[in-house]
């Protein structure tokens, strides 16, 4: 099966951001999964082509979650936080992303 290929500037896009917490670090020692915020239209295939891009990593499997917005008040009206598409990376052994390093001095 060849792979797809896909315009590098749409998969710069495609993630957000990834999603750091607790739930997320325990996933990510138990799974061997990676998770991330993408765009509300991203695909599985865009998801799996851009983490390869990005982060030089083999990806096994991608799974994908929307969450709906919680109804939130804000001052004395009722307001809605925004949905979000979640997208859980399984990474194959001895793959890792690690987030801590790099960055700016």
């Amino acid at each position: 099966m060849s792979t797809p290929k896909f315009n590098e500037e749409r998969l710069l896009q495609v993630l957000v951001a990834p999603q750091i917490s607790e739930k997320a670090t325990m996933i990510a020692d138990k799974n061997d999964q990676v998770i991330f915020v993408v765009a509300p239209d991203a695909t599985k295939p865009e998801i799996k082509a851009a983490v390869e891009l990005l982060f030089k990593v083999q990806v096994d499997s991608v799974q994908v979650a929307n969450v709906k917005g919680k109804a939130k008040r804000f001052g004395r009206g009722m307001g809605r936080r925004s949905d979000v598409r979640k997208a859980f990376v399984c990474l194959k052994s001895g793959q890792e992303i690690n987030f801590t390093e790099g960055g700016a001095a």
